[in-house]
């Protein structure tokens, strides 16, 4: 069996998934033609958030497949002997992007997903309002068999910046995009995991970081943020503000630019998240990634900040200051990742990549970890564990391009890189103290 089957049967046996996942796509429903036809070229937009509303916004870092045939409609040809295209535009019937087994499976955490995370909240920050986040996360939670998540039953609640149930900011449905994106990942990874969906007022840093220093004091010990902007001199003190926060693991997306630095990604207090392609392969993994780069100007982010100051956990010598990857996770729209969405769009499903996506993968395998020690700052976590079996150590592809004396900041290699850290997750040994 394939590592995706493999996955599902794990799923399947632990009671969190059904074998739905393994044969996705009814073949009325996913346009599926005789396995013969040339896979399509996968082509993706970047979401409506990707763009500022304002001058000095910061943008989320997602990007929603258009058309192709993606990285997982390939491989359930490979074993149905029938292939699938999206549809530009249009919701599909069916996944067409990877789903819990998947992610599970080739980051080592089937077994993890199935007994951790019972008792522990995961953070979603984002910018306005998604008036149907409950609903499509129980769509995504429901088709793939995981438990229940419900705003009745305790495990997911909506709050605004300032902790409000009810009094929520403007709906706005290109963030609602990124918002299924993101609640969909943490379920993914971390079904057992509460949910905490903190939208801000906009998209300002002031708002997003105080949503952030609210998801905190809900007591939320897991916040993804999946958005960023341009560093600017007061990121030093957005840090204090907003960041540091000892016992709280935060994770960052890397940005999906290319090579260059983003805030708040540099952020010495955050785990800053770059990204992968990933496939499936023939190895002992069953899984290969590289690193996520589409052209000179998309791809994960990376890089040297500008103003934060190197943590003491970073030794690397091409950066005076703060280095951004620590870690990294899939990001690549052609090897996207399966989210329900239905505000401002045709309901159904779609396929998403960017930096978006890794951000709270990585927040959901803290998670699973268990509780960061109260004085921690766990972006140091991964370091103790470089070069372990604890990391899928990512060694080809680059970002853009960088100097020669230091081209490990754009190009990946053996042991520490900038655009995919020290690596992806094999298993939880890397993100526990």
């Amino acid at each position: 069996m394939g590592a995706s089957a493999l996955g599902v049967t794990a799923l399947v046996l632990a009671g969190l998934g059904t074998a739905a996942h393994a044969s996705a796509a009814p073949a009325a429903t996913a346009g599926i033609t005789s396995a013969k036809t040339t896979a399509a070229k996968v082509t993706w937009a970047a979401t409506p958030c990707a763009t500022p509303k304002h001058q000095g916004d910061l943008t989320c870092n997602s990007f929603r497949v258009t058309g192709g045939t993606t990285a997982f409609q390939k491989e359930r040809a490979a074993e149905t002997g029938k292939t699938a295209q999206v549809t530009p535009k249009a919701a599909a019937a069916s996944p067409t992007g990877y789903g819990p087994s998947d992610l599970q499976d080739a980051y080592g955490l089937t077994d993890a997903a199935s007994t951790g995370g019972s008792g522990e909240t995961i953070a979603i920050v984002d910018a306005y309002d998604d008036p149907n986040a409950a609903a499509d996360l129980a769509k995504y939670r429901s088709y793939y068999g995981l438990p229940a998540c419900t705003v009745a039953g305790g495990c997911f609640k909506k709050v605004s910046q300032s902790g409000s149930t009810t009094s929520l900011p403007t709906a706005d449905s290109g963030w609602a995009e990124e918002e299924s994106l993101d609640l969909d990942m943490a379920s993914a990874v971390c079904p057992n995991c509460k949910i905490l969906l903190v939208e801000a007022t906009s998209s300002s840093m002031a708002n997003l970081g105080k949503a952030v220093n609210e998801a905190v004091a809900l007591g939320a010990k897991f916040v993804s943020n999946s958005y960023g902007g341009s560093e600017s001199s007061s990121d030093t003190s957005y840090d204090t503000s907003y960041f540091k926060h000892a016992g709280v693991a935060i994770t960052v997306s890397a940005g999906d630019e290319g090579y260059g630095a983003e805030y708040p990604a540099a952020s010495k207090y955050v785990t800053s998240v770059g990204g992968t392609a990933l496939s499936t392969s023939s190895s002992s993994r069953g899984w290969t990634e590289k690193v996520w780069n589409t052209s000179s100007t998309e791809g994960t982010g990376s890089g040297c900040s500008a103003y934060d100051a190197k943590p003491t956990w970073q030794t690397d010598t091409g950066c005076a200051k703060r280095t951004i990857s620590d870690v990294s996770a899939v990001a690549d729209p052609a090897t996207g990742v399966s989210v329900y969405d239905s505000y401002g769009v045709t309901a159904g499903w779609y396929t998403f990549g960017g930096t978006s996506a890794s951000s709270p993968i990585i927040a959901a395998v803290y998670a699973l970890a268990g509780t960061p020690g109260s004085s921690d700052y766990p972006a140091a976590y991964p370091y103790a564990a470089a070069g372990t079996s604890a990391l899928n150590d990512v060694t080809s592809g680059s970002n853009g391009s960088c100097s020669s004396s230091a081209a490990y900041l754009c190009t990946a290699k053996s042991g520490y890189d900038g655009p995919t850290g020290l690596g992806t997750p094999e298993g939880t040994d890397a993100f526990t103290g």
